[in-house]
C-alpha cells in the first residue's frame, strides 16, 4: 500500500510540473535537433537489425528448400524495401522538422 501511495504521489508531482515546461518558444526548440538525431539513430539501428534478421531467415529458408528460391527472393526484396522505407521516411520527417 505504501508503494502505491508513493507511485501516485510521484505521478501527481509529474502532472503538476508540466505547466512549468509550457512556456514554449526557444526552450522547447532547443531539443529538436537532439531528438531528431536520436530518432534517426534508433530508426537506422532497428532497420539494420530487421534487415539482418530478414536476410538470415531467407538464407536459412534457401538452405532448407533450394527449389523455393524465386518465391523467397521476391518476398525478401519486398520486405527489405519496406524495412528500408522506414529509415527513409524517418529521414524525410527529420529533414522537414529540423530547421
Amino acid at each position: 500500500m505504501k508503494k502505491l501511495q508513493y507511485l501516485f504521489m510521484s505521478l501527481a508531482a509529474l502532472l503538476l510540473a508540466t505547466p512549468a515546461f509550457a512556456q514554449g518558444g526557444e526552450v522547447a526548440n532547443q531539443w529538436v535537433p537532439l531528438a531528431a538525431g536520436l530518432g534517426m539513430a534508433l530508426a537506422a539501428g532497428l532497420c539494420g537489425l530487421g534487415q539482418g534478421k530478414a536476410t538470415a531467415s531467407a538464407t536459412e529458408a534457401l538452405a532448407r528448400n533450394p527449389g523455393a528460391r524465386p518465391g523467397i527472393f521476391i518476398f525478401l526484396i519486398l520486405g527489405l524495401a519496406f524495412i528500408e522505407s522506414l529509415a527513409l521516411f524517418t529521414f524525410v520527417i527529420i529533414f522537414l522538422k529540423v530547421k
